[in-house]
């Protein structure tokens, strides 16, 4: 049977919960008994350490002596006692003879010393040491040592019980959190397969959440740039067809009074005619192919270019252009920023595109091409002393086809700037406009490197 993700995350979390918990109490269990042991062997040492001085010091009485009164303080799990050489009791608590042969030094040792109770019943930590012929025998039985393990144990199993019990409430309280978030993630999918691209995920804590926000968010871009796009092509389509129209019909025109004209003179400037109309048409296709292969360019085309460099040798090719057009071209470089990734190709093409705008619109006026830089970007803008563009109009100034009143006496297809647009876009950017008092300031804003 196979199961679904959030039981299988319910699944991992009960399992996570177990284990986890699990290490916890063996690492509790393991450390109790350790440190009972420990203390065990540390008391037992210690005190036939004494009692071979009592010994080494008064002899063998008062050695007698001293365990007779370790013995009255009525410790059950003492165990004190002088053997013989061949290991029988002599005084002391303790078995009556050790069932551990040969008799030898043990510095310290965890088992049974005898066959009669408790000896037999319980393990002892216990040491053994030489004392003139004698031997002694001095440790403690395990037996509340175990007792309390024991209680260890009980308490660890109801632990148990209890992290399981956690742990299946934790894991349906994260499979449910988990599943309510793939639900509406996989509402909005839905959503935009059926062909409604308004609904968007919600983010929770403003994307700086757990990874579902992240995704959501990530997501909730991505469908902003289709949504966009999808807006954007339904506009080409329209714009391209209404505006192809108007030059293929006066291509037809032309075509077919070209055919009907017999005079060779009149025929050839009715032919001049057709490749100007048919340039027109070129040029728009062109610029809509440029703007699709702008929006598409991967950052592994990107290579790093001064900007500086760059404005200088575009204000070069353009300085003769503009003397020929009589128009005062400058280059103004307010900065020089450092290099950074850029698609050089398309951003000087770009800024070539507004120089081109500046001379057709620019009123004969003067021009600068100038780069400057703020604390947050770099910014590329072409500047003219024309009509300008006013406030209300730029929206529709940035729009594929968008033509305003003033540019339809005038050849071309409105879609220069909307490659502007785009390039910046590419950068992470964007392109925006603003007045030069009189004229013009198209500008290319650039975010810092």
């Amino acid at each position: 049977m196979r199961l679904s993700v959030t039981a299988r995350i319910a699944l991992l979390t009960i399992a996570l919960a177990l284990v986890s918990n699990f290490a916890v109490i063996l690492f509790v269990w393991k450390q109790t008994h350790d440190d009972a042991i420990a203390g065990i062997r540390r008391d037992a040492i210690e005190q036939a350490d004494a009692l071979q001085g009592v010994y080494r010091t008064s002899g063998v009485v008062a050695l007698r002596a001293a365990i007779d009164d370790a013995h009255g303080s009525g410790d059950t799990t003492l165990i004190a006692e002088l053997l013989s050489p061949d290991g029988r009791r002599l005084t002391g608590t303790g078995p009556s003879a050790l069932t551990r042969r040969p008799l030898e030094p043990v510095a310290f040792h965890i088992g049974t010393l005898g066959n009669e109770q408790p000896w037999g019943q319980h393990d002892a930590g216990y040491t053994i040491r030489r004392v003139g012929p004698y031997w002694l025998l001095y440790g403690r039985l395990l037996a509340v040592v175990e007792q309390e393990q024991r209680a260890v144990e009980r308490a660890l199993a109801v632990a148990v019980l209890v992290s399981l019990a956690l742990g299946i409430i934790g894991g349906l309280v994260v499979s449910r959190y988990v599943a309510t978030r793939l639900v509406r993630i996989a509402g909005v999918v839905e959503a935009v397969e059926a062909g409604d691209l308004s609904p968007r995920v919600p983010i929770l804590m403003g994307g700086r959440g757990d990874a579902f926000d992240r995704l959501s968010a990530r997501l909730n871009a991505m469908l902003d740039k289709v949504e966009r796009l999808m807006a954007e092509l339904r506009v080409v389509t329209d714009s391209l067809a209404h505006d192809l129209r108007s030059p293929l019909t006066r291509l037809r025109t032309k075509t077919e009074n070209a055919v009907l004209i017999a005079d060779p003179q009149g025929r050839e400037a009715a032919l001049s005619g057709l490749l100007t109309e048919t340039d027109i048409v070129m040029r728009m296709l062109t610029m809509v192919i440029e703007i699709s292969r702008a929006e598409q360019v991967t950052r592994d085309r990107f290579i790093a270019v001064a900007p500086a460099e760059l404005v200088e040798e575009i204000g070069e090719l353009y300085e003769p252009v503009a003397e020929d057009a009589g128009i005062d071209f400058s280059v103004a470089l307010d900065a020089e920023p450092a290099p950074r990734p850029i698609h050089r190709e398309l951003l000087t093409q770009a800024v070539t595109n507004l120089i081109d705008n500046a001379i057709r619109h620019g009123a004969g006026g003067a021009i600068t091409l100038r780069l400057a830089e703020t604390a947050r970007a770099v910014c590329i803008q072409v500047e003219d002393r024309g009509p300008g563009i006013a406030e209300a109009d730029r929206a529709q100034a940035l729009k594929r086809f968008g033509r305003l009143d003033l540019a339809r006496s005038k050849p071309g297809a409105g879609l220069g700037m909307a490659l502007v647009e785009a390039v910046a876009r590419l950068h992470d950017g964007r392109f925006e406009l603003d007045d030069n008092a009189p004229g013009l300031i198209a500008r290319i804003v650039l975010p810092r490197a």
